[in-house]
């Protein structure tokens, strides 16, 4: 099976001084999902808790909305030619009554681990198929618990610490406590193993939570987080214009450039206790 990380050669300059030595980074492999044998779409991921990405994405895409939506998800014997077993592809059973992917769905392209299925969703496609909303959530936040964040999100980052390249998504409780952590050379792939996770263990909707991740909020991480009904989305960088329209309209919070003591809220203010405007 793939590793999370990989060693390879590297000429490392520091100071003047030349030295050859091996280098830590994180793995990027390409991993295929399959919906009842039939292939979806690939994505480029760093390997470990692929079962959680699989479902994760079928939650995003609005295929799947509890975890009894899924019969089993297994590694594909046979990837190979001559027979082997890659673990990079999955193949996901639906349960008996649950609709598969509409065929619009199929990815005649790989999912880039920077970017996500860039161009794909629309606010119109969002609102139509999000199972919960996350407008009536009532979970009010606290602007201390929320600048202690990416605190805690980095020093779950176990991988990040030996690569440095890896993005995180971290799934915490109103009062910033730590629920699951993934790591991922794609952020769009931290995010669908948090959600993943979440769904085989009977946890959706993520209502009272908070999604943190360590990059910028794009408008598919803020879709990611409404198809979940997670009710607020923290991110250490910029959100895109379309994220916050998109959070705006579906009632999501959503805080950007969260670092040490500030932040600024995007949409979704009025759950931000005790703050006053100056």
């Amino acid at each position: 099976m793939g590793r999370v990380t990989a060693r390879r050669p590297v000429l490392r300059i520091r100071d003047g001084v030349v030295s050859h030595r091996p280098d830590t980074l994180a793995a990027e492999e390409p991993m295929e999902i399959r919906v009842g044998g039939r292939p979806l779409t690939v994505t480029m991921r760093t390997p470990g808790h692929d079962f959680d990405l699989a479902a994760g994405f079928l939650v995003s895409e609005g295929v799947v909305h509890r975890g009894t939506d899924l019969a089993g998800i297994r590694y594909c014997a046979g990837a190979t030619s001559d027979g082997g077993n890659t673990y990079n592809v999955v193949d996901v059973g639906l349960a008996a009554g649950v609709a598969p992917p509409d065929a619009s769905l199929e990815r005649n392209f790989y999912t880039t681990s920077s970017c996500g299925l860039c161009g794909k969703a629309s606010l119109d496609a969002v609102r139509t198929t999000a199972a919960w909303s996350v407008a009536d959530d009532p979970v009010r936040l606290d602007a201390e618990t929320l600048t202690a964040l990416p605190g805690r999100l980095r020093a779950a980052q176990k991988v990040f610490d030996s690569t440095g390249g890896l993005h995180a998504a971290g799934l915490f409780t109103a009062d910033g406590e730590l629920l699951c952590l993934r790591e991922d050379v794609g952020r769009h792939n931290a995010v669908d193993k948090v959600v993943g996770h979440a769904l085989r263990e009977g946890l959706l909707p993520l209502r009272g939570t908070v999604l943190m991740v360590s990059g910028r909020a794009s408008f598919e991480l803020v879709q990611k987080a409404v198809m979940a009904g997670v009710p607020a989305l923290a991110a250490v960088s910029a959100p895109s214009s379309l994220a916050v329209d998109l959070a705006a309209e579906s009632g999501l919070t959503l805080v950007g450039f969260l670092r040490g003591a500030s932040m600024n809220v995007y949409a979704g203010t009025e759950r931000l206790a005790a703050v006053t405007a100056g």
